[in-house]
């Protein structure tokens, strides 16, 4: 038999029973959509290609904030930008509950969110339905290319619903996606329109969603002495897509696991 501490036993019910009631909490939001894979795999997601309409109500751009954990960029920007439409994605919906409670408690109609996993990500938006995406601190997934969001494999995705020469902002604290979204900017002769190696040191050169939106994830590598990079490019549909041959130096910190440095 094993015996499990009565405290510990008691955290992890609690976890447990805060997530399922937030999952159940999500199932009755307006503003939130969850599709799982099995779903859209046979059945076509309603909304796709009639976001405007069916949800908005209006013909307003779209914005995705792709992995936007608790939805803190998502919001934001709603909230600087009433005149555009805003989608925060992300797989963990305990996270994304704050945003989406957020958005509905302020009214927010010019906000949604979707949980799904962002490898399907063209599974809910049709061809031109999107104007600009947002990445906000992605793991860079040192590891393997392919899942990184910056990656050929996603930018070929995100050319299936973006408009052409659509934008593309990143915004992170790793110097290794820095590195390699900036060397595969170059390889493909990517319209690249800012790049920030600090952008706290030059920001009056940014637009103010750059350095006027602070996230917890931002403001936790910000206090350990990390500087925060910006990259902004536009994705035109033609072409054909190159990886990048570049070696580049793994973030240390993270290589650590992310409570060091």
């Amino acid at each position: 038999m094993v015996w499990i501490n009565s405290k510990i036993f008691y955290y992890f019910c609690r976890v447990g029973k805060g997530k399922l009631e937030k999952f159940a909490q999500m199932d009755e939001f307006e503003n939130v959509f969850q599709v799982p894979f099995s779903v859209v795999e046979h059945v076509e997601f309603d909304l796709r290609g009639h976001w405007h309409e069916s949800y908005f109500g209006n013909n307003n751009p779209i914005t995705l904030e792709l992995g936007c954990g608790k939805g803190e960029y998502t919001v934001q920007l709603a909230r600087m930008y009433p005149d555009r439409n805003f989608i925060g994605v992300d797989i963990k919906g305990a996270r994304m509950w704050t945003g989406a409670r957020q958005a509905l408690e302020e009214n927010l109609t010019n906000v949604a969110f979707l949980r799904t996993n962002i490898e399907i990500i063209d599974r809910f938006f049709a061809e031109g339905e999107v104007a600009e995406i947002w990445l906000t601190f992605s793991d860079p997934q040192m590891k393997k290319a392919t899942k990184r969001l910056t990656s050929t494999a996603f930018l070929e995705r995100y050319r299936r619903f973006l408009v052409d020469e659509g934008v593309v902002n990143v915004k992170t604290d790793s110097n290794f996606l820095t590195t390699y979204t900036y060397a595969l900017i170059k390889e493909n002769r990517l319209p690249l329109e800012v790049c920030s190696k600090d952008i706290y040191s030059d920001p009056d050169d940014l637009a103010k969603e750059v350095t006027g939106i602070r996230t917890y994830y931002e403001q936790m590598w910000l206090d350990r002495g990390i500087t925060i990079k910006y990259m902004r490019f536009r994705l035109p549909h033609a072409g054909s897509l190159t990886e990048p041959d570049i070696e580049i130096e793994p973030d240390e910190y993270r290589s650590y696991g992310r409570n060091r440095r």
